[in-house]
């Protein structure tokens, strides 16, 4: 898979090209992403998905949207469903306001686009104009077919990002996952922090997390952790340490990864998020909190015994 971050880095032949947010990379873009694939490989043309950041919503003034993927996060997952191509593409006001015949137009110049597959509700171009109508219109002049994807839904709906990032807020990991098709996850260097961890025998690996990633609430995880192409299980506090902290901040994100004794500060973790198993919560003591910590770790081995993720 090849990741672009403008159209002017490709120029391609007889492109299927699919365009979205893409956010989370959920069950129904897999199905987009299926349909894409297939067909790309029977007409030996490339599938290629294009992308925006930042998110378009934040961009047009709705409120600031943490995403579920990072670009780095949502090209991996496409390449990974057989997507030849990502193109991570700047959303500006400049792009916002590109009428629907200007956009498809420089992604006919740059990626030769001959067929377009959609999601139900897509749409793109100033004021939405371009919607599943006017873009077979266009496809008319510019020789390019399209084709709308119906929603994929369960007992809750209609799959969407919106719907994933309300369970992600939540906690609600194990819901999420099931929305997602796979985990929710977060990576980020290993930074230092106040060495208190260790001091009471539990190191923990402390990530430094992109500011525009949506984090889960508060609590303690069940996680796995992938760091130097191995995995192992690990219990994940979110928060601010209310037994040491007496001041809100930024919640942190600590990892207790069972049974490792490695130096990885400056390696980077990613962490899949299986299940929550509490609230964070202030202790009287030092002592109280260690063994609610040894708790946590035996629940950590059960639940991820049991677990298929």
């Amino acid at each position: 898979m090849i990741h672009a971050h403008s159209l002017d880095e490709l120029h391609l032949e007889n492109g299927w090209l699919a365009v979205g947010v893409f956010d989370g990379v959920h069950r129904g873009h897999q199905q987009i992403l299926k349909k894409l694939t297939a067909g790309a490989r029977e007409a030996h043309a490339p599938a290629v998905v294009l992308t925006f950041w930042p998110h378009p919503a934040t961009v047009l003034g709705r409120g600031e949207v943490k995403c579920l993927t990072a670009p780095d996060e949502r090209a991996e997952l496409l390449g990974s469903y057989g997507v030849d191509f990502v193109v991570t593409h700047p959303f500006d006001l400049s792009v916002a306001n590109l009428s629907a015949r200007e956009f498809v137009t420089r992604l006919k110049q740059h990626l030769g686009v001959r067929h377009l597959l959609m999601g139900y509700d897509f749409a793109l171009g100033k004021g939405r104009e371009g919607n599943a109508a006017r873009l077979a219109e266009l496809g008319r002049e510019l020789d390019y077919t399209t084709d709308v994807i119906e929603a994929v839904s369960d007992e809750s709906g209609v799959i969407s990002s919106t719907e994933i990032r309300k369970l992600v807020s939540l906690g609600d990991v194990a819901d999420a996952a099931k929305l997602l098709g796979h985990p929710y996850a977060l990576h980020g260097p290993v930074i230092h922090g106040d060495g208190r961890g260790r001091k009471i025998n539990f190191p923990t690996a402390n990530l430094n997390y992109p500011e525009e990633k949506l984090i889960p609430s508060n609590g303690i995880y069940v996680c796995r952790a992938r760091v130097k192409g191995s995995r192992y299980a690990a219990a994940v506090n979110i928060g601010v340490r209310p037994t040491f902290e007496n001041e809100a901040k930024k919640p942190m994100v600590e990892a207790y990864l069972l049974d490792f004794d490695q130096d990885i500060y400056g390696e980077d973790v990613r962490l899949e998020f299986v299940a929550r198993l509490r609230d964070e919560l202030k202790f009287e003591s030092v002592d109280a909190l260690v063994e609610q910590m040894q708790r946590d770790v035996e629940k950590t081995r059960e639940v991820l015994s049991k677990s298929d993720v």
